[in-house]
């Protein structure tokens, strides 16, 4: 795995024998920013097979419908689709100009589904449905035990929020699924 930062939001580069994985972006207007980081890492947009956002807010998918434009596929898990356009506004509102997800070219599977197509990219893992952070969160959790998490609040949190079910379901969820080691978008990994 690759951890591309370039912006305020982790990116994620998983690698696999049939195209790579690409895990959240920035916010739009980082495209420049993002192919330098790129090519600092030795990749080109075109190692890219797929970009999964972890949710639909607007750090974590700004950059989704430029890289479409360039032939990257879009993953969307069905718990996200009506997410998609959620940003739409924010970036509206505050003049930065994005280009907007066309989602009917998106495959859209459901976690269930997620190993399988993993493994058709060559990429041992699976996605989880994680909406204790927003109702369209999802984490990918890779067989050697590494879990991509987005803004899911860390495990030792939960009690801060008081016995929180969701966050409580989320973490045994990926606890039980064998991660030993979690990567956040806006703060370093933590074992597990």
């Amino acid at each position: 795995m690759i951890i591309l930062r370039y912006g305020n939001t982790n990116t994620f580069f998983i690698p696999g024998s049939r195209g790579g994985l690409l895990v959240d972006t920035d916010y739009a207007g980082t495209l420049r920013a993002f192919c330098r980081a790129l090519k600092e890492n030795g990749l080109k947009i075109s190692d890219i097979g797929c970009v999964l956002a972890t949710h639909y807010h607007p750090d974590h998918m700004g950059l989704i419908g430029e890289l479409t434009g360039r032939g990257v596929g879009l993953l969307l898990i069905d718990t996200q689709i009506d997410s998609v356009h959620s940003s739409d506004y924010i970036f509206a509102r505050d003049g930065i100009p994005f280009a907007k997800i066309d989602e009917g070219k998106a495959l859209v599977i459901g976690c269930e589904e997620s190993r399988d197509f993993l493994a058709g990219m060559g990429i041992d893992g699976e996605i989880f449905s994680t909406p204790s952070h927003s109702p369209d969160s999802v984490s990918l959790i890779l067989d050697s035990g590494e879990c991509i998490a987005g803004d899911l609040e860390p495990f030792e949190y939960i009690a801060a929020y008081g016995g929180n079910a969701a966050l409580e379901s989320d973490w045994e969820r990926i606890k039980s699924s064998g991660a030993k080691k979690v990567y956040y978008s806006h703060h370093g990994a933590q074992d597990i």
